[in-house]
């Protein structure tokens, strides 16, 4: 009964912290699932599916594929796919599903060939084979880096430069998650860094073609599941989709309020309502007195004001004007 509680706080805690699940992010949790499915089911021998070496000496190209997605026990598995939801879900978000996902092959495959490529200029004896979703994830974070507009980053409170966020989460990942291999998940973030400063861009997919493969299967499957966010590939569209307008309901936020009229004593004769509001006047301005007029642009009346340029006195009053905007008495 304590430990069905304890289960119950942890999924309420990750359910508050943890990101809105995306398509992209749930193919390749899927994907991942189901081959550690048929792995575990007929037993394969330990790193069918993972790069090194061996893809250049026995030309097992088709490790480049499925490296991502193959894992050697459950507990590799579930971090790796927690590391890839929290690291790789502001990619989607900036890019879309359908560029996500082609994204995802690229920098997985890339990142395959150069390590394996780094193997096998090793030793028969240092040989490590490499697997999982950790170097993409990395990858990712340093993708976003190149385009975030940010200068300093923020984790657990501390604050450093965000070039620098891959390799503090390259150290933290490494010495977490199991089977992990650091040569590998290096490259993986130097892949990251020359996509975002545009290495690939000959082999990179354009919002454009983007949105028209969003519209064909598989992915128009996608965009139909519910539950779960499918982030296209447009940027208006993108943007309505993660930003959506907010239609409040009427009187669900507070107005101001007029005081009605029947609550305000009207014993004041003089007094005037503006908007529900009384407003009095204490005393009447007096007939004598004159209107203020801005900048002396008026007839000035003969109270000793001379200032020139007069014109014929009119029933005793001179008819002075001031020309150049001067309000001095003599």
């Amino acid at each position: 009964m304590i430990r069905s509680e304890h289960f119950k706080i942890i999924f309420q805690v990750f359910k508050e912290v943890a990101p809105a699940p995306t398509s992209g992010i749930v193919t390749v949790t899927l994907l991942s699932c189901v081959l550690f499915g048929i792995q575990t089911y007929f037993n394969f021998i330990p790193g069918v599916f993972s790069v090194g070496a061996s893809v250049f000496q026995n030309g097992h190209l088709h490790r480049l594929l499925t490296y991502p997605f193959y894992h050697k026990d459950s507990a590799q598995l579930l971090l790796s796919i927690t590391t890839l939801l929290f690291l790789g879900g502001s990619l989607e978000k900036g890019f879309g599903t359908v560029r996500f996902l082609f994204l995802f092959l690229l920098l997985s495959t890339t990142t395959g060939l150069f390590y394996s490529f780094v193997d096998l200029m090793q030793s028969d004896s240092d040989h490590s084979h490499a697997e999982g979703l950790l170097p993409v994830a990395l990858a990712c974070v340093a993708v976003t880096t190149m385009h975030t507009k940010m200068t300093r980053g923020f984790l657990c409170g501390v604050s450093f430069p965000t070039m620098a966020l891959p390799w503090v989460l390259l150290l933290i990942t490494t010495a977490l998650i199991p089977h992990s291999v650091l040569p590998c998940n290096i490259i993986g973030i130097l892949v990251g860094w020359m996509y975002g400063k545009g290495r690939l861009s000959l082999v990179d997919l354009t919002e454009a073609r983007a949105g028209v493969l969003e519209k064909m299967m598989p992915f128009r499957l996608l965009r139909s599941i519910s539950g779960v966010m499918f982030v296209p590939a447009s940027t208006e569209e993108r943007r309505k989709t993660l930003l959506p307008q907010i239609n409040p309901t009427p009187g669900s936020y507070p107005v101001q309020a007029y005081a009605p009229l029947s609550s305000i004593n009207t014993a004041d004769p003089t007094a005037k309502f503006y908007e529900g509001w009384q407003n009095s006047i204490s005393a009447p301005l007096s007939t004598s007195t004159p209107p203020l007029i801005a900048h002396g642009h008026g007839p000035a009346h003969s109270f000793g004001l001379s200032h020139g340029h007069s014109s014929e006195p009119s029933s005793g009053h001179s008819c002075n004007h001031n020309h150049n905007h001067s309000h001095g008495q003599q």
